[in-house]
């Protein structure tokens, strides 16, 4: 069966910050390498930690094409955290407007694909319908 287009939209969006992390850790790795880092055990430990979640955000995208829960699920959570990092931005002065709707709005549309996403594979799951 074909993933719906919210799961198509979903995993395109998943797959652009996916990208756009390993982006970050490509730059976090040069200034690491040019030593523009306070300590170089926490820099390398980012670095680690950006590719992770950068492979995270690609697999869930695969996975969200795949109509797979765990996918969705921890796409999901990528989101929450996003909006809940665009949030605190705006504590920021002067607010880094660039960055607050560029993770913020992004997660915030990629959390309302993944939902309807799954409003949209779940009401053909047989396991989901009630017998009366």
């Amino acid at each position: 069966m074909r993933p719906s287009r919210p799961a198509m939209a979903a995993a395109v969006v998943l797959g652009a910050e996916g990208v756009a992390l390993g982006v970050i850790s490509f730059l976090e790795l040069g200034a690491l390498a040019a030593g523009q880092v306070t300590s170089t055990p926490a820099g390398v430990a980012l670095v680690v930690l950006t590719v992770l979640g950068a492979l995270a955000l690609c697999a869930f995208a695969v996975g969200t094409l795949r109509r797979t829960s765990w996918a969705r699920s921890g796409g999901i959570v990528f989101q929450v955290l996003g909006i809940a990092l665009g949030l605190a931005s705006l504590t920021l002065q002067p607010v880094p407007w660039l960055f607050t709707l560029g993770v913020g709005a992004t997660a915030l549309v990629c959390l309302v694909l993944l939902i309807a996403a799954v409003r949209h594979d779940g009401a053909g799951d047989p396991r989901l319908r009630y017998e009366d």
